[in-house]
C-alpha cells in the first residue's frame, strides 16, 4: 500500500552543554555569558546555535552515508535560544529516492520551535534554505553599526587555521576539541580515531566546523562598531571536497556577501571559504549571519539621528 504521507528520522532528546560562558570579544564578556544576558533582557545565556547541529549528523549519516560528510550542506535559521537545562530533539525528514534535499527542524521538549533547517548533498543540490532567505532580504535603510561595512567586503587577510585536539581555540571559543567531545551530544570515534574513519583520519565535527571557521575571525577586520552584543541568527556549513581532518592546516578567506536590518538588529552576512594550506582547493564554507543588537551600542540612538 502506498501513501503520500511525509516521514521523518527523529533523534532521542539531549541536554546540550553550554561551554562559552567565558566567551570574550573586544574586551567584554558575550550573550553567552549569564549576566550579560540578562542585561540584554534575555532569562540565561543561550547555548550557542551550532552546538544543536550535532544532533542532526547521525540521521543525515543515515540517510546519505559517507557521502554527507564529504558533500553534505546543513543551512540553518535559528528560532529560539537553549539554555542549559532544556532538552532538544532533532528531526529530518525522509528523503524521496534520488533527493538531495530534505527539510530538518529541531524543538524543545514542549514542542518550541529551535531552529528549521535544510539539509542537502552537493553539488548538483540547488538552493539552501539560506539561498532562499537571502534572496528575500531588503537592502537596509540606515545602518549605524554597520554603516562602515559593504557588501562584497574582504577579510583584511587570508587566515592560516587548524585545529588540533588539545589545542585552545582562544577567546571566542575558550576550549578545546577534546574537550567538546566530552560534553557533545553525539560522540563518534571519527572524532578521534584515525584508524576508525574511511579517511584514515579523525574528522572535526560539524558544529566544530563553526568554531574552525570563526576563532580567527578577528582577523578580518571588518569595521563594526564597538562595543556591541552579537548573536548568531543563520548559519550554514557546507563540505565541498570534505571532511575538514583534525590537525591539518587550512586557509580561510571572508568576503561580506549581505547586509540586513530588522527592528531590533543589524546584520552582515559573511561567507567564509575554508582552502587546504595552499590556497588553492575550496575544501568548504560557512555562511554565517552576525545579528549585532542595536541596543547592545550605548550610542546608537544618538547616530542615527545623526
Amino acid at each position: 500500500m502506498n501513501f503520500d504521507t511525509p516521514l521523518c528520522l527523529c533523534g532521542p532528546l539531549r541536554e546540550p552543554k553550554q561551554m562559552l560562558a567565558d566567551q570574550e570579544y573586544s574586551g567584554h564578556t558575550s550573550i553567552h555569558d549569564d549576566a550579560m544576558a540578562e542585561k540584554l533582557g534575555f532569562k540565561a545565556g543561550p547555548i550557542e546555535g551550532p552546538t544543536h547541529f550535532s544532533q542532526f549528523t547521525p540521521l543525515l549519516a543515515e540517510i546519505w552515508g559517507q557521502a554527507w560528510f564529504e558533500r553534505g550542506c546543513f543551512s540553518s535559521h535559528f528560532l529560539n535560544m537553549v539554555v542549559e537545562g532544556e532538552q532538544v530533539r532533532a528531526f529530518v525528514e525522509r528523503p524521496a529516492p534520488g533527493a538531495t534535499r530534505v527539510r530538518c527542524w529541531a524543538e524543545k521538549a514542549d514542542g518550541t520551535p529551535v531552529l528549521e533547517a535544510s539539509a542537502s548533498l552537493g553539488p548538483d543540490d540547488g538552493p539552501s534554505l539560506l539561498d532562499e532567505r537571502m534572496a528575500k532580504l531588503r537592502a537596509p535603510e540606515k545602518l549605524v553599526i554597520l554603516s562602515d561595512l559593504s557588501v562584497g567586503m574582504k577579510g583584511a587577510v587570508d587566515e592560516p587555521v587548524r585545529m588540533d585536539p588539545d589545542q585552545h581555540m582562544g577567546n571566542l571559543y575558550p576550549f578545546s576539541l577534546n574537550q567538546k567531545l566530552e560534553r557533545i551530544t553525539e560522540n563518534s570515534p571519527w572524532y578521534s580515531d584515525p584508524a576508525s574513519t574511511p579517511w584514515g583520519r579523525a574528522i572535526i565535527p560539524l558544529e566544530m566546523v563553526s568554531v574552525l571557521a570563526e576563532y580567527s575571525s578577528k582577523l578580518a577586520q571588518f569595521p563594526v562598531k564597538q562595543p556591541v552584543i552579537g548573536l548568531f541568527a543563520d548559519q550554514e556549513i557546507r563540505m565541498i571536497d570534505g571532511p575538514l581532518f583534525v590537525g591539518e592546516d587550512y586557509l580561510i578567506r571572508r568576503e561580506v556577501v549581505a547586509l540586513s536590518e530588522s527592528k531590533r538588529t543589524e546584520s552582515y552576512w559573511v561567507r567564509s571559504r575554508i582552502y587546504d594550506a595552499s590556497g588553492t582547493t575550496l575544501k568548504a564554507e560557512m555562511l554565517l549571519n552576525h545579528a549585532t543588537l542595536k541596543h547592545s551600542y550605548a550610542n546608537y540612538e544618538a547616530e542615527a539621528k545623526a
